[in-house]
């Protein structure tokens, strides 16, 4: 079996195994939401296709991205999407 790598979330420590998206990470570290939203309502794994954009977290504060579609990259700092991050979009 591969060797798990890691990233960051608000800064602990996430372990995920080649080829997991954010998502299936945070959600196997416990993780059922993931920040508020712009609306005010939690960020969370919902669809898992990302037609809902209810996932959306930042990488390495880039843009918003759906953390149900983006493969967990090795040591990036991640954090929910914030409602003063909607402009960046």
């Amino acid at each position: 079996m591969d060797a798990m790598s890691f990233f960051y979330w608000y800064e602990k420590r996430i372990d995920y195994w080649d080829g997991e998206t954010f998502a299936v990470a945070l959600r196997r570290a416990g993780f059922q939401d993931f920040g508020p939203s712009p609306n005010g309502g939690a960020v969370r794994y919902f669809c898992g296709i990302g037609q809902c954009q209810g996932c959306l977290i930042s990488v390495d504060g880039g843009v918003p991205v759906e953390s149900c579609l983006t493969r967990a990259t090795s040591s990036t700092v991640t954090s929910g999407f914030r409602s003063g991050d909607v402009d960046r979009v």
